[in-house]
This record gives structure tokens, sequence and C-alpha cells, in this order.
């Protein structure tokens, strides 16, 4: 059985009409007709969907700038050519990301204009006021660069502590927070603030002058693993330092307040005090939360079983008339005591019996796997 060539290959065919004829060139004895090699080259849209993919994992930014606001429309304009004049004397790659609060005012038309003429601008804008630490959880997941920097857009901070602090992360912190020593605020604020700086570091043993200055630097593997919700903002250094990460603090500028007013009161600090109780319970206690409530039950019990000891001891020793339990109001506290402790306990027990069904893959912070 014979197959038929799909095309002729007789060399003494003739040319059409019209065809020119091709000019035969001399083979060599021994050398085969070389076929051109194909070669295999991406098109300019695939190399830069590879180049941007590679940025990504390796992060494409040396520094990104972190700035939540909320009606700040005054002093957007100012903070961002401060931002750009500081970030280009560094001759690095930069990007700012702005976070806009659900602010009311005409802040997102001006960061807006802001994007249309720098690229290094991005913005998030929330459909309402969610709260600082939303607006930074956005920021963290969305930063891409190697170093981060949280700042206030009141003008208050100074980004000329920039280079300051990423010098100090290089040097092998991982947390940097600003200490504003010298404070531009009213005494409404500062006897408040020192108050709160105190108890939280004698209650954390994180021992930072300034736990809730707004300009801090970060690792780029703080802000993936440390989780801020709530109003946990203020206690970043204190969640990082609990994961296992070097904190430490600065001395920064603090400028009095341009534009606007303040957007905190008072009540933030009771807010802040039980912020501080969710972060202790979350971070120590959330695997093995029987630690947290076990003391508190033994210490209630024993109280509570102690008083009623000597209660039932002096009926026996003085008899019924004469001390008689029903008519005692404290043998009647004391066992509620007992009851109490046995309930907390159960409550320890309890939390125990949850956390052991937990997941517990991504609850440690890991620093390196060599394998």
């Amino acid at each position: 059985m014979t197959t038929t060539p799909d095309q002729p290959t007789d060399q003494n065919a003739q040319p059409t009409e019209g065809q020119q004829p091709q000019p035969q060139q001399p083979q060599r004895h021994g050398q085969h007709q070389r076929q051109p090699r194909q070669q295999h080259q991406r098109n300019p849209q695939q190399q830069q969907n590879q180049n941007q993919q590679n940025q990504h994992q390796q992060g494409w930014a040396d520094i990104s700038v972190i700035v939540p606001l909320y009606n700040e429309e005054d002093s957007l304009k100012e903070l961002n050519t401060q931002l750009r004049t500081v970030l280009g004397r560094m001759n690095i790659r930069y990007e700012i990301l702005y976070i806009d609060d659900g602010s009311t005012d005409r802040s997102f038309q001006v960061l807006r204009d802001l994007k249309r003429n720098d690229r290094h601008i991005k913005v998030v804008r929330f459909r309402r006021n969610f709260g600082k630490s939303a607006a930074l959880a956005v920021g963290f997941d969305k930063a891409q660069g190697n170093i981060v920097i949280t700042m206030d857009a009141d003008l208050q901070d100074d980004p000329a502590e920039i280079p300051s602090m990423r010098r100090r992360i290089e040097d092998g912190f991982d947390l940097i927070s600003g200490w504003k020593k010298v404070r531009h605020d009213p005494i409404t604020k500062t006897i408040p603030s020192k108050f709160f700086n105190t108890i939280t570091a004698m209650m954390t043993g994180v021992k930072i002058h300034d736990m809730n200055c707004g300009l801090k630097a970060y690792r780029k593997e703080v802000i993936k693993t440390v989780k801020v919700y709530g109003e946990l903002h203020r206690y970043i250094p204190v969640l990082a330092h609990w994961e296992g990460f070097k904190v430490g603090e600065m001395v920064v500028q603090h400028r009095a307040r341009k534009y606007g007013k303040t957007k905190f009161g008072l009540g933030r600090f009771w807010k802040g005090f039980l912020d501080l109780l969710t972060a202790i319970f979350t971070t120590r206690f959330l695997r093995r939360p029987l630690h947290l409530f076990g003391p508190i039950g033994i210490l209630s019990m024993v109280i509570g079983g102690g008083v009623d000891l000597w209660m039932v001891i002096n009926r026996l020793m003085l008899g019924p008339d004469v001390y008689a339990l029903g008519s005692r109001p404290m043998f009647f506290a004391a066992t509620i005591l007992v009851v109490i402790g046995v309930q907390f306990i159960s409550l320890g027990l309890l939390g125990e019996m949850i956390s052991k069904t937990r997941t517990s893959a991504e609850e440690y912070s890991i620093r390196e796997f060599l394998k």
C-alpha cells in the first residue's frame, strides 16, 4: 500500500507560469539541509506579567507609607508634598497608601486629584467610618513594601523621621514606635495619655513611652502576622512583642495641629482599657484559658470555703442557739464565693476544650524554616 505525499518532491519539476525559477544551491556530500529553528519568545505582555509577579513576591516597593485619614482635606496636599520630598531624596521605590475612613468632606476628591499626577499613590475609600484599626488592617493587607511606615494625616507626624526609622529597622528591629517626647497637645490629651501608657506598660511588660503614637515603622513580616481589629491598633507593639518580634522606640518630632481639630475624645481611654484586656486575653491566654480563669476560681473558692469553715466551727463550739448560721449573711456570701469559684474553673476547662479543637497551623509566628 502506497501513500501519496502532500507536496511533490520532484527536483526536476518545472516552474509554473509567472514564477521565476529558483537557482539551486550545490549540496555537499554528507551535509543535511538545516531546518530553521523556531525561537520561543515571550510577548511583551507575558514578560510584564512575569515581572509584576516576581516583584509582588519579593515586595516591589522598598517602603510603603500608610496614611489613615478622616476629614483631613486641608492637610492632604501639604502632607503629600512633604512625603514626596522625603521619599524622593531617599532614592528608593515607594508607594503611598491613603485610607479614607469614610470622610464626609472633600478628602477623597483631593486624593483623587493627587492620584492623577502621582503613580506612587494608592487610595482606598470606605463606605462609612469604620475606625483606625480597620483602616490600618486594609492598608497592611494591600502594602507591598519591605518596610511599612504608618503615620497620621493631620501633619503632626513629621515625614522627615522616615529615613531614621528605616535605619533602625535595618539595624535589626522588627518594629519601631515613635515617642513624642515633646508633645504639642492640650493637657486633656497629655495627662490621660501618660496614665494610659504607664498602665499598659505595667500590665503588658512592654516598656514603651508612647504606645498610641501614629508614627511607626514595621518590617513586612510584622504586618502580615499581627491581626488588627476593633481598636487594637493602640497595642500593635504589644501584639508584635508577644509574637516574638523585636520592638523598639525612638524619639520623634511632634508638631502642633495646623488644620481642623482632633477626632478623638476622652471616651477613647475607656475603650482603650477594654481593648487592653482583649489584647491580653487573646494573646497570653487564648491557647491556655484555664491559666486565666483558674486562679480567679481557686482564690474565690479558698476565701469562701475558709469563711464557711470558720463559721461552721464556731457553730459547733458555741451551739446553734448562740451561733445560728441561718441568720448570718456572711455565711451566704461565702457560699456564693464558692459557687463563683466553681463556675470560673468550669469556664476555664470549657475554654481549654474549645482551644484544643481549634486548628493551630497558623497560630505560631515562624521566623525561619531550614530543611
